[in-house]
């Protein structure tokens, strides 16, 4: 079984239109043609004409057994209102997750501000993913976006579960100490590429997942996601051959730390 805990149905080449279920439609094809079984669809921290909303992500995927929603929340733009409707979708679990984004956003995971999008997390059992390590926008500011900022967030609400995505990348290391340090903290490994791996860099970044694993232990904490369009399935799938893991953490990294983190029934998938 296969679980992308990283997906979105923003349109990325914004000189073209492309609506909701034109991206959906595009994201199932992808699904079938890797045989991945599920997939979380996160939403953006901007709501415009090519990045929709999270009622437009819900509405079109709500009779969707294969998809899951992960709300973006925008630290600037945020209002009551929109914590109420984000409320109601955790309530009766159209929503799975949260997502900020501190880097395309100019804040820092541990700002007071954040805290009832935290106490809101912990009190319906969620993980809160936060983006973390480069942008893939050249107007990003990466000071916010390093993986040692979240710390002082898992250190403040040890209850609740922190997804690191991108593995901090570059700071790889530094989001090796944060997972090690704080065990409600887990990562993804999405968004390492534009497309496809190159052979170089597939070698590069693989050294740095199997040191990853070598330090922070077995890998209940990491989970497989693409970052898809903006990254390849197929390409992700075979960089996932070459890390050489033995079969039972290669299960726990394809679904079984996704299916737990984020209560999706698979029993529904099969």
């Amino acid at each position: 079984m296969i679980i992308d805990v990283h997906t979105h149905l923003n349109n990325y080449h914004e000189e073209k239109k492309a609506d909701v279920k034109e991206c959906l439609d595009k994201l199932q094809e992808a699904m079938t043609e890797n045989k991945v079984d599920y997939a979380l669809i996160l939403t953006s921290y901007k709501v415009n004409e090519h990045r929709p909303s999270i009622r437009q992500v819900v509405e079109a995927t709500r009779d969707v057994k294969n998809v899951g929603v992960v709300a973006g929340i925008s630290y600037i733009n945020y209002k009551e209102k929109d914590l109420r409707e984000i409320s109601d979708y955790l309530k009766d679990g159209t929503v799975k997750g949260l997502k900020l984004y501190p880097g395309y956003e100019p804040f820092y995971p541990h700002d007071s501000r954040m805290q009832v999008v935290y106490d809101l997390a912990t009190e319906y059992d969620v993980p809160v993913m936060f983006h973390s390590g480069d942008t893939y926008s050249p107007k990003g500011k990466v000071r916010f976006a390093h993986p040692l900022h979240i710390d002082d967030v898992a250190v403040d609400n040890p209850t609740m579960k922190i997804v690191i995505c991108h593995v901090g990348n570059p700071w790889i290391k530094d989001c090796m100490e944060v997972i090690y340090k704080n065990k409600n903290c887990y990562a993804d490994f999405s968004g390492l590429v534009l497309g496809d791996f190159s052979d170089h860099f597939e070698r590069y970044m693989k050294e740095q997942l199997q040191e990853m694993i070598l330090y922070a232990g077995e890998p209940k904490y990491l989970l497989y996601g693409t970052d898809w369009p903006i990254s390849s399935m197929k390409s992700y799938l075979n960089f996932m051959k070459q890390l050489e893991l033995p079969e039972e953490k290669n299960e726990l990294i394809l679904w079984q730390n996704a299916a737990k983190l984020f209560k999706i029934n698979v029993d529904d998938l099969k």
